[in-house]
Order: C-alpha cells, then structure tokens, then sequence
C-alpha cells in the first residue's frame, strides 16, 4: 500500500466518509419503495440500475468535482472522468443493486481512493443499517449500528476444510473450467454460502468469513475493498495470485496460509 502522511490519511478518509454521509442521504428515500428498473444488458442478461444508484453517483461526484477538480473518477454509472493529479476516485453506489431492489440490507455504497495505482483509502457504507466499513494504512475499522467503532481484524483459518466460503452467486462463474474450479474449492471448505455482495468482504474483515472468492468483478466492485481487508490483515489477489485491482477472478481470505491453500485448489 502506497504510504502517505497520517495527516493526508485522515484528510483523505474525512473526505471519503463526507462523501458516504452524502450518498446516504441520497439513497434513503429510495430504499424499500416501489422503483423503476433498468435493465443496462443486452439479449437475456440482467444488469439492473436504479434512479438511487445515478443519483448516489452524481451526489459523489458533485462533490470530487467542487474539493478535487483535478482528481479522476471511475465509477460504475457515468463515464470515467480523467483528471491531472496521482489521485483518483472509485466508485460504486450501490454494490449488491439486486438485494436493493428486493429490499434486503446487503448492499452498500463503495468508495475508493487510489494513488499512483495503489487503494489508499477504501469505504463500504451501508446507510439502512448505520453500518461503515474503512480501511486505511492506519487501519481497519467499522461503526456498528449502535455508532460504535472498534478496530476490524480477520480470524486465523489455516486450513480449507474448517473454512467458510462465500460468493455472490454460483452464475457470476463461467461454465467450464471457472465454474468447475469454484466447485472443486467450494466441496473442500467446511460451509459454502451465497450473497452478500460487497457485506460478504467487510465481514471477512471482521473476522466472521474466512474466504470469498468471485468472478467478473470490474474495478469498482474490488478496488474500495482492497485496504479494508489489508488493513483488517487479510490478503485480496487475482486467482493467480497477481493484484486485484483490474477486478476479473478475485480471491479475498483472512489467513495468508488459507489463502496460499485456496489458490492451489483453483489451479487445479
């Protein structure tokens, strides 16, 4: 993880947490109503969005745009916007749109800061429940519904057969080899569940899950989580092992051992 000044640190994180507190409050009014839903795929696939993801997107980036103008933003609704500086903003409204149309609370708003190339700053943000995750070179950390925060630490789970393991959903995998390779991995650990979304990685860095590994993640999907699991001292990599940050075949787990053993199953 790139180093920056613990006063830059918390500049940084103020500002993440600034822009949750806004898209939260954009994102409530639409939560557990009636929406309309637009399908962004083609033919017979579903990629569904709603009017809370654009305007949770465009209340972020109305703000990077006022602080930050010459900051970069990725986010998962509008076009990528360029910017001139080494940092740049990630963004995804509502990771888990699917389990927000369907009114369950396992979805949450990710925010992610990168420079030169390397999460600084990672934020989930789940504004129903009160919860928020962070994670920075200072540290993993969630407030809970009560508003408490305590420091955020992954469990030891050395071997795959006491592991737990969760993914999305078993069709995020491609027939063939990928899908194989998750079941093959999925028949080895103690417990395979699926949902959870962008949740399923902030509880592993709460130390309640031991593994999740997915598969067409795009950049906005894994880029916000990456320093929360690192700093919670967890491992996040590419299914052969390389960053995570191009999204694609991600493995998450919370002991560097379980995660060495995880990444050998899938190979084979």
């Amino acid at each position: 993880m790139t180093r920056l000044s613990s006063k830059d640190t918390q500049y940084w994180l103020d500002t993440a947490h600034a822009l949750a507190d806004a898209s939260g409050a954009v994102i409530a009014p639409y939560f557990r109503r009636r929406l309309r839903i637009e399908n962004k795929a083609e033919g017979r696939a579903f990629d569904p969005v709603t009017a809370a993801d654009k305007a949770a997107e465009r209340a972020i980036r109305k703000i990077i745009r006022e602080r930050h103008p010459d900051h970069g933003i990725i986010g998962e609704e509008f076009a990528d916007l360029a910017g001139s500086s080494p940092f740049h903003w990630v963004i995804d409204p509502i990771d888990g749109t699917r389990a927000f149309m369907m009114g369950m609370p396992i979805w949450g708003t990710l925010i992610g800061l990168v420079h030169d190339d390397q999460p600084v700053v990672g934020l989930m943000d789940q504004p129903y429940t009160g919860e928020r995750f962070w994670g920075t070179q200072k540290g993993a950390f969630a407030r809970s519904v009560d508003g408490k925060v305590k420091r955020l630490k992954t469990r030891s789970c050395a071997n795959l057969s006491d592991a737990i393991l969760t993914s999305t959903a078993p069709d995020m995998f491609k027939a063939g080899k990928e899908a194989q390779a998750f079941s093959q991995l999925s028949a080895t650990v103690r417990m395979t569940r699926y949902g959870g979304d962008c949740y399923a990685y902030c509880m592993l860095a709460a130390g309640h899950i031991d593994l999740v590994v997915e598969a067409g993640l795009k950049v906005f999907d894994i880029v916000p989580l990456i320093p929360v699991i690192e700093a919670a001292g967890g491992i996040v990599t590419g299914w052969d092992g390389s960053p995570a940050t191009s999204g694609g075949r991600v493995i998450a787990a919370g002991d560097a051992a379980l995660h060495a053993q995880a990444l050998k199953r899938l190979s084979e």
